[in-house]
């Protein structure tokens, strides 16, 4: 059993870890823990979250010393804020820990990145260098031999399952940037409340025209330009992401779905996307499952793909147990089928 420890427990995407840890059958909940002066300290996890009541009775530890901690586990996921998971992750690499960092402090390489949308300076250039990107249907090979897998944002998974098979392919006209706009629940913003989360306050909003940090994400890893417009809508957790693009010329309905299938249908090892055809993706569907859904129409020269994933699991949690599965050898779905 791999002793596994979760970060930032309290919070919604950690009661889901917790859960997924708890009913996996080679793992082993080992603690969780809460910053120092957090007001959950001392608690049981299911005083919080009352759906893990006789599934996760364990108290909420306050994270005194990470280094002691990390000599007493195999797995550590870090559900933590981006810059605490800046600081705390090399105390656990440095235990030979395996880290799952679910913040963005370790997603995209470059020397400005953080400064520009994080707000802070990377002390961990090393780390950064040797992190892996945890898009566990396109990274099952690196994922596979990581000690540091940073686990995709919530808006970049759904965006690049849907474009980058068509990408990969070379089906996409190289000049017109992908457009993406993507609707996300509530619950992406956290469990804290505020002004801006609360429901009798949320109307369906853009939010980060030009300016959201998962944008550049996006363009990282997909390796071309994209428009990224966020919404933020008054439901409590799901993302739909609508992208438009235009096809390079001569590219059909179906070039398009002999892409998609190759990247999905095919693959050995299990893993969570399902395809929808000509159907349209629907946060219904999706909501408390790992799958992200993804639907595709062609008018001419243009292509809209809808995505559809439930944010706190294959945008967050559900991702990371993949590639925990991945990391240690297991079927990519374990505990989460």
């Amino acid at each position: 059993m791999l002793k596994t420890l979760i970060i930032g427990a309290s919070g919604y995407t950690g009661a889901e870890l917790a859960k997924m840890v708890t009913q996996h059958p080679h793992l082993e909940l080992a603690g969780l823990f809460v910053s120092e002066n957090s007001l959950d300290a001392g608690k049981l996890l299911s005083e919080l979250h009352g759906q893990l009541k006789g599934i996760v009775d364990l108290p909420l530890q306050p994270l005194v010393d990470p280094k002691a901690i990390a000599k007493q586990a195999d797995i550590v996921l870090l559900a933590t804020a981006h810059q605490v998971s800046h600081d705390l992750a090399a105390d656990f690499l440095e235990q030979d820990c395996q880290v799952f960092d679910l913040s963005g402090a370790f997603r995209v390489k470059g020397d400005d990145f953080y400064t520009q949308y994080y707000g802070f300076e990377h002390q961990y250039s090393d780390w950064l260098e040797q992190a892996v990107y945890g898009l566990a249907e396109w990274n099952h090979e690196a994922i596979a031999s990581a000690q540091l897998i940073a686990v995709p944002g919530c808006y970049p998974t759904a965006s690049q399952l849907a474009l980058k098979p068509l990408i990969e392919a070379g089906l996409l006209d190289t000049e017109q940037w992908p457009v993406i706009n993507a609707v996300s629940g509530v619950s992406g913003a956290g469990r804290k409340a505020t002004m801006t989360n609360s429901f009798c306050e949320v109307s369906l909003q853009a939010y980060g025209l030009f300016s959201h940090r998962h944008q550049p994400e996006i363009s990282t890893h997909l390796g071309r330009d994209v428009i990224f417009t966020p919404h933020l809508g008054n439901f409590k957790r799901g993302i739909l992401a609508t992208i438009t693009a235009k096809l390079a010329q001569g590219v059909t309905l179906e070039q398009v779905t002999e892409a998609l299938n190759l990247a999905y249908a095919s693959t050995a090892d299990k893993h969570a996307v399902r395809l929808l055809g000509t159907q349209a993706a629907r946060l219904q569907n999706v909501v408390g499952t790992c799958f992200c859904d993804i639907g595709w129409q062609v008018d001419g020269q243009h292509i809209i793909l809808t995505s559809a994933i439930d944010n706190l699991l294959k945008g967050a949690s559900s991702q990371a147990m993949q590639c925990i599965n991945i990391r240690n050898g297991f079927p990519q779905l374990t505990a989460l089928v």
